[in-house]
């Protein structure tokens, strides 16, 4: 869910004027307003502006209205529109979201951050990458699943390299912003029906990778990192924004593993062609050993 860009408190705004609420979560309540007529999701984006530093995105959480005839709280009913003023809370439920990484090609997408030529000499391992992120792409034409495409200032840094072939992609936007999500690719998002995980992979892993991920996990997407797809200048910058983003709740996982949940069967139709992807792949680097 997108932050809303009101502040706390602010001014009401026009049309059919604004409500007085009290925003209860934990220990904290706080006086503000909606529009006349919000419903649960202004509520929640209200929530995420007021709190959203201290909300944990990887619960599942309940809105609860306080209701003066049972003199306590209840959860929000169905359709419930906000029209005089009320207090509500957020309450976290006791149990935590597992991510199982549960991949299919119908709800997927893929993410190519910047692999361009000018990262070439400066990126440890760049020509395994390459070749990785070339049969992930070719796995993702293979299966149908849609590629976005970034390019970090390419008037300076160059293209996408020659190696990485681009046929079918999405989208390929220039951008300077680190992370990839762009408006663009909010709105390609919104454009694919049912979309739940992103398997993500480039340049570098602690830069443009890392918030990328974020950013994309505080939209409620899964994301999945291709630690033999992903490489840094530094080592321990990669191995510490691979360890910072496991503890956040993404999956770092490889590309056969990614490949091979995704066709999920000996008897996918595509099983054939996505293994012999996989047999052709150059021998293990010594990259996966950084991690």
């Amino acid at each position: 869910l997108k932050m809303a860009a009101a502040e706390p408190g602010a001014a009401p705004g026009g049309g059919g004027g604004s409500v007085p609420v009290l925003f209860c979560f934990s220990v904290f309540a706080r006086p503000s307003s909606v529009p006349h007529g919000a419903g649960y999701e202004l509520l929640i984006q209200k929530f995420l502006s007021l709190y959203g530093d201290q909300i944990d995105m990887h619960r599942k959480f309940v809105v609860q209205l306080f209701a003066e005839e049972w003199s306590q709280y209840i959860d929000l009913p169905k359709g419930f529109l906000v029209n005089e003023r009320c207090k509500v809370r957020l309450v976290p439920l006791q149990i935590q979201i597992t991510t199982l990484g549960n991949l299919t090609p119908s709800s997927t997408v893929f993410f190519c951050c910047d692999m361009q030529e000018r990262f070439r000499p400066a990126i440890k391992y760049f020509g395994d990458i390459i070749s990785v992120g070339q049969r992930l792409l070719q796995g993702a034409r293979l299966l149908g699943i849609p590629v976005i495409v970034t390019e970090q200032y390419p008037k300076g840094l160059g293209s996408t390299v020659q190696e990485i072939d681009l046929t079918g992609a999405k989208l390929v936007l220039p951008k300077t912003k680190f992370s990839m999500v762009l408006p663009e690719v909010e709105a390609a998002l919104a454009e694919i029906p049912g979309v739940r995980s992103v398997v993500l992979f480039g340049v570098e892993t602690h830069v443009c990778i890392q918030q990328t991920a974020l950013e994309l996990i505080g939209r409620g997407l899964e994301v999945h990192i291709v630690a033999d797809a992903t490489s840094s200048r530094s080592m321990m910058d990669r191995m510490f924004a691979l360890e910072r983003l496991a503890r956040t709740g993404i999956i770092v996982t490889t590309s056969e593993a990614i490949l091979l949940q995704l066709v999920a069967d000996k008897e996918h139709p595509k099983f054939k062609e996505i293994q012999n992807l996989i047999k052709a792949s150059a021998p293990e680097s010594g990259l996966l050993s950084k991690v």
